[in-house]
């Protein structure tokens, strides 16, 4: 490690301008880039501007490689440096991860400041995952920050956090976040990790309050989004590269639809970036912020289906049909969601034109529901429990019930008996999503529900479990199996001939 050498002379220049921490954190501070090799840290473009933007509580929606990580947690090494009696935390979604930041980004960071800066900031402690300085501040990396109040707190990748571990994401929620009192700082930094969890919402509630030009109270979040097409890294020649119909198709909405105009170069990077990316390429490496969440996710079982389709303009606005019957496949449940998919088969394609659910209500509810849709009704597919006989009901079935509100005729689905056939529902799934044409005004819900339904993850093995995991999104997902397994007006083909490749 080289050894910073100044004379008296250099070290009175640089005091004079220590007031300024723009100045320090683009001179003071060494990181090592990805080759390796140890360089002065500089602030990049994306860095710079969250500099410039920053916000008490900010939420960040990014690109890959943008280097968010290691700027955070230099600005709050930056802050314990020069401040006396601040507390700074920086949270990790596994232990690993936790040791790597403290080693790599802020003990490296801080072994290499000029000797002069470290005597009269020494570190009392400087191991173990923190580092306590001679000023009483200090920075320390975990899993958990419950303990003590923080002034500075960075949460990294939490959009995997609620993704994998959703138990240690509420521990972070009701813990870490109560940690800091208004009016100190807050970051909660990561990629998309698709339309569910605490990270999702988070995004959701920063850009709606940012799109109504409302002012920020040191108790909202504020919304940042830095895209791949704004880092100038990210481009490359164009020679020899193939552009499809449909990567030019995504061009040109991007342009059209939001605006964002790019060149050649940045085309012809894209493009050959995504044949590696495959279906993660948006979620890496978003264009826009909605796009980030509507790609597949890791363990989602109709991540594929749905990027087909996306990709293909089939959540789209799908009309109703009304010389046609439609059909409803039902998921059952007593205090527990109901959902109902409402189906039409049009020529060879499956129409999904709406999409209902609700809880703790009786029959009669999900009757008057129906009738007032308004539409003509062919077969209601319900799984196996609709023949279930309640006390409640005079013995009578929830079939026999709901057939005397008019509910009929009931075709009942019998439904899986272990995690085998669970999975062959799943690949039937597949397969008649292949054919549909999914209204995606009515049908929101039922499709966010596609999106986040996924395989339990298993924090002992470290790997995703064969079977489901049962949250809000099985009950629209169940519903679909319902109608995928029951419905056999047409033969549907296998899931090979339906999906050749994804756009």
């Amino acid at each position: 490690m080289e050894k910073t050498q100044a004379s008296p002379e250099e070290i009175e220049a640089v005091r004079k301008r220590l007031g300024s921490a723009r100045w320090r954190l683009n001179n003071l501070y060494w990181i090592t880039n990805e080759k390796g090799q140890r360089v002065r840290f500089c602030l990049n473009w994306a860095q710079s501007k969250l500099l410039d933007e920053m916000w008490f509580l900010n939420v960040i929606l990014k690109a890959r490689q943008l280097g968010m990580t290691t700027f955070i947690q230099i600005f709050m090494l930056d802050r314990c440096l020069f401040n006396s009696n601040v507390r700074a935390g920086v949270i990790a979604h596994n232990k690993e991860d936790a040791y790597v930041f403290f080693r790599d980004k802020i003990k490296f960071a801080y072994d290499n400041l000029p000797d002069w800066l470290k005597a009269e900031r020494w570190a009392v402690k400087n191991d173990s995952g923190e580092l306590l300085l001679s000023n009483n501040s200090s920075i320390r990396v975990g899993t958990s920050m419950r303990s003590g109040t923080l002034q500075y707190l960075h949460v990294s990748e939490y959009g995997k956090i609620c993704r994998k571990y959703p138990d240690k994401a509420k521990e972070i929620r009701t813990g870490a976040f109560n940690a800091v009192h208004a009016g100190q700082f807050v970051f909660v930094e990561s990629t998309a990790e698709g339309r569910d969890g605490d990270f999702y919402d988070m995004t959701q509630d920063a850009k709606k309050l940012d799109e109504s030009g409302r002012p920020l109270t040191d108790m909202d979040y504020k919304f940042h989004f830095f895209p791949w097409w704004k880092d100038q890294r990210y481009r490359r020649s164009p020679a020899g590269v193939v552009i499809t119909d449909g990567m030019a198709k995504y061009f040109f909405e991007l342009l059209t639809k939001h605006g964002i105009k790019l060149d050649p170069e940045q085309r012809a990077w894209y493009a050959k970036k995504s044949e590696e990316q495959g279906d993660e390429m948006k979620q890496e490496f978003p264009s826009t912020p909605d796009e980030a969440f509507e790609v597949a996710i890791e363990g989602a079982f109709y991540g594929t289906q749905m990027t087909y389709l996306r990709n293909r303009g089939r959540l789209t606005e799908v009309p109703w049909e009304p010389s046609l019957p439609v059909q409803t496949f039902w998921d059952l449940g007593m205090n527990d969601s109901m959902t109902i998919w409402f189906h039409q088969r049009v020529g060879a394609s499956n129409r999904l034109i709406d999409y209902y659910q609700n809880s703790g209500e009786g029959l009669q509810h999900y009757a008057k529901i129906l009738k007032d849709k308004g539409y003509f009704y062919g077969q209601h597919y319900m799984p196996h429990d609709i023949a279930v006989r309640e006390l409640g009901n005079n013995g009578k079935s929830r079939k026999e019930v709901a057939e005397g509100l008019g509910i009929r005729p009931i075709h009942k689905v019998t439904r899986p008996k272990n995690v085998e056939e669970i999975l062959d529902g799943i690949e039937a799934v597949r397969a008649f999503l292949a054919t549909c044409w999914i209204d995606e005004v009515s049908c929101a819900e039922g499709i966010r529900a596609l999106d986040n339904y996924q395989k339990e993850w298993d924090d002992v093995a470290g790997t995703w479990k064969k079977g489901p995991l049962h949250n809000w999104a099985s009950h629209g997902s169940d519903a679909l199996r319902t109608g995928a397994t029951g419905f056999t007006k047409a033969e549907v083909p296998s899931e090979a001939d339906l999906y050749p490749e994804v756009a």
